[in-house]
């Protein structure tokens, strides 16, 4: 390779793209650490099926994944992403494209969404997480459960005056299906002035490293307490607010092998002060994982927003792992 500076001419040697790669991301890059982490074409290997074996030879599964990652990773629009393929040599190394090889346009990801499915997404996640619990970052003995709030519109007025305009007496949960865009969201409230139109992401969260180990979505009209069932823990004590403190919760959490550790109502003729106030200690480094959980809706409909909250559960706990595992000494770059 020739490059002529000025009047001069330098003779420079050709780079392959790989050393190329390594000279400009750095060793400690997170991505990297990514790929020491997760073995990515065993953990996507069931996502071959997406695809047909005839026709033309699209982009490689591999790819889609991780673009998909890195899109959740940095909060992305599609258009964003697509920038980012094209620009950022970090995320064109880790989503296994070349240099110069051509990457895909903002429409490729919805698609890509569709294809691998919310059920597809959620067997990953589990996945991911045996490979964590493998390395030692999930302990299986106290767990925190709690629900965060999902908005999906801020404000109906034009739905709420179509629907005076109907002859309804008011717009509620009971008829908003029929003038939303999302008709399966709903309207969900954790007091007076906390009100939202949308869904509810319900989560359990181990208290060793504050990783998501099961989650559920809901329409936000459903009382957190009933999806007890769907995300407790096997085994350990669970943490839980006074939104928990009912039979239904206590049977569920006992049937599941599990001891609750629920604060309990003013009302409860068991409540014990010191001991709630103890709980409330113990969970509370923990309440970030929910306050810093995404609280808009990225897509319509809950088949969307719960591969949505797969997505960013995912990514939660490998931006965790990234972190904790190095000072671990559990690998090296």
């Amino acid at each position: 390779m020739i490059n002529i500076v000025g009047n001069k001419t330098i003779q420079m040697l050709p780079m392959s793209e790989e050393k190329i790669f390594k000279k400009i991301i750095p060793e400690d890059h997170p991505f990297r650490k990514l790929n020491e982490i997760i073995d990515f074409p065993s953990l996507i290997a069931p996502l071959q099926k997406c695809y047909s074996e005839l026709g033309t030879e699209g982009i490689a599964i591999e790819k889609g994944f991780k673009a998909l990652l890195v899109q959740f990773w940095e909060d992305y629009s599609d258009r964003e992403m697509e920038k980012a393929l094209r620009e950022n040599m970090a995320v064109r190394w880790f989503c296994c494209f070349g240099i110069m090889e051509e990457t895909p346009d903002h429409s490729y990801f919805g698609k890509l969404r569709k294809r691998i499915g919310t059920e597809q997404l959620a067997n990953i996640f589990k996945k991911i997480n045996e490979i964590l619990e493998s390395r030692g970052l999930f302990g299986n003995v106290f767990a925190f459960i709690d629900a965060s709030s999902i908005i999906t519109k801020t404000a109906l007025w034009e739905e709420r005056d179509q629907a005076l305009k109907d002859g309804e007496e008011k717009l509620n949960n009971a008829n908003v299906s029929r003038y939303a865009a999302d008709t399966e969201a709903k309207w969900g409230a954790k007091s007076k002035n906390k009100i939202w139109f949308g869904y509810k992401r319900h989560e359990a969260v181990d208290m060793r490293y504050g990783l998501v180990s099961k989650l559920a979505v809901t329409p936000a009209n459903v009382p957190d307490f009933k999806t007890v069932k769907n995300i407790c823990p096997d085994q350990g004590m669970v943490f839980m607010d006074k939104l928990y403190d009912c039979h239904e919760a206590d049977f569920w959490i006992k049937a599941n092998g599990c001891k609750a550790a629920t604060i309990r109502k003013n009302n409860n003729s068991d409540k014990n002060k010191d001991l709630d106030r103890w709980r409330s200690g113990i969970r509370m480094p923990f309440e970030g994982t929910f306050s810093k959980c995404s609280k808009r809706a990225k897509y319509r409909g809950l088949i969307k927003v719960t591969f949505q909250c797969f997505f960013e559960g995912i990514v939660h706990n490998l931006k965790k792992a990234v972190v904790v595992l190095p000072k671990l000494g559990a690998f090296t770059i």
